[in-house]
């Protein structure tokens, strides 16, 4: 019993096997639909150990096997029973071989056999999603050396949060150094970061800077909640800008977003030439950006991130529950735009932004067709197989955001295109809505 799946990598053998022995790659190959928190990756592919953090405070050991450890043609892992908190799941069968088969000078054949006794349906979807991820990260990583892009050594601030997350594991499996940026005690590898005062030195050594750390917007807009915000963002930026600066780091990217255009501004196309909308965000947002320039001579990018899509956090994390109760719908007459983005199409912006030498200043982090409300609830619910039927009226949001939090988040409408990275020839990997939601939740078909 088991499943066997199987891809062809448009790589070397030996790029590919390097990407997998790298830290980062069992977070990028981790299904994100299901509920598995990845408390540690295996040092080695030889003789390393996983350990995956199940519901109900399970975890699922996998121990690499030095026998079987023969690069770049295998390696393979095994469950393990110790170190799980259940008898029941300890007894599981699981052996999992990696195979990777030359096929030229630049294709590989990577094959995932498992022995186990779980129906293979369950597994496919898993193996699906794993091998899309691989296939798109080395095309992206590929891309960039294309361009003379080379290992770097990149710090990086909010880097355990959702985007943080996805690009520290996607930039480490692609050869680079990154240096967390930490508000706490710093671990291995990382650095201290006093948003309030950055120490001098604190980017010696670094060829570029992402800064994505910030207090979450969403939450009721009372005047504490806004200046918290506002302070979370916009002095830190400068401070830390105005360090890269000493330093000669010459990249600075910071994160921002598509609130600079204002609540609403009907079914008017926007891109990084609109002007400035009005209210809090859009406020905030202009004094976000502003802060950046600090970072004086060094190239200096502005990322306006759209609404990111993954089941891990963000907007999709709350309304997957409701949805697949069948208790989702449309926000009022469902009328207003969406600037969606997939989380891993956003990761290659901001690695675009590291290495395309002709990209600075705002560009607009959403995918290239932006949908109305009523369609992408449409949509969510045709993929997760519920119906929609019930609409959320307009004040409903107001009674958790307060009005203008409604106003600024939940019934904001924004149709905003990415058109700097479409003139840049940029590659999206799921542009479309439905394709992109079938990938999150691994149902690419039905």
């Amino acid at each position: 019993m088991g499943i066997e799946c199987c891809c062809a990598v448009a790589a070397p053998r030996t790029e590919v096997f390097a990407w997998h022995s790298r830290p980062g790659a069992f977070t990028r190959l981790a299904p994100p639909w299901q509920p598995v928190r990845i408390e540690s990756e295996a040092t080695s592919l030889a003789d390393g150990v996983a350990v995956l953090r199940l519901p109900g405070g399970l975890r699922w050991v996998a121990e690499h096997q030095a026998a079987d450890y023969d690069p770049p043609h295998r390696f393979t892992d095994r469950l393990v029973t110790h170190g799980l908190a259940s008898a029941p799941i300890g007894v599981l069968p699981w052996r999992h071989i990696h195979d990777f088969e030359e096929q030229g000078p630049n294709r590989t054949l990577v094959s995932d056999r498992v022995e186990t006794p779980i129906p293979a349906a369950m597994l496919r979807p898993l193996f699906d999603y794993r091998h899309r991820q691989l296939i798109a990260d080395l095309a992206a990583h590929r891309d960039a050396t294309a361009h003379g892009y080379t290992p770097a050594t990149i710090a990086i601030t909010g880097s355990s949060g959702l985007v943080g997350t996805a690009l520290t594991a996607f930039l480490r499996t692609g050869g680079h150094t990154v240096v967390p940026l930490v508000r706490g005690p710093a671990g291995p590898g990382e650095r201290h970061w006093n948003p309030d005062a950055p120490a001098p030195g604190l980017l010696d050594g670094i060829d570029a800077v992402v800064h994505l750390a910030g207090a979450s917007i969403a939450g009721r807009f009372t005047e504490a909640h806004k200046r918290a915000v506002a302070d979370s963002r916009i002095a830190p930026t400068e401070r830390l800008a105005a360090r890269a600066a000493e330093a000669d780091v010459p990249v600075f990217v910071s994160a921002s977003a598509v609130g600079y255009y204002g609540a609403d501004r009907g079914d008017d196309t926007l891109d990084e030439t609109s002007s400035r909308g009005e209210g809090f965000v859009a406020d905030l947002v202009d004094s976000w950006e502003t802060a950046a320039d600090a970072a004086g001579a060094a190239r200096i990018v502005k990322v306006r991130t759209g609404i990111v899509q993954s089941p891990r956090g963000g907007t999709l994390r709350l309304l997957r529950p409701l949805f697949s109760a069948g208790l989702g719908g449309r926000i009022g007459s469902g009328r207003g735009w969406l600037p969606w983005i997939g989380l891993d199409d956003l990761v290659d912006i901001y690695h675009r932004a590291l290495w395309d030498r002709n990209l600075s200043g705002p560009v607009d982090a959403v995918a290239p067709h932006p949908v109305r409300n009523i369609e992408y609830t449409a949509t969510l619910a045709r993929v997760l197989h519920r119906p929609a039927l019930l609409p959320i009226p307009s004040f409903a949001p107001a009674l958790l955001l307060g009005a203008e939090g409604a106003t600024e988040l939940a019934t904001a409408s924004q149709r905003v295109l990415p058109t700097r990275l479409q003139s840049a020839g940029h590659r999206f990997r799921t542009p479309d809505l439905e394709p992109a939601l079938r990938h999150l939740f691994g149902r690419t078909s039905g």
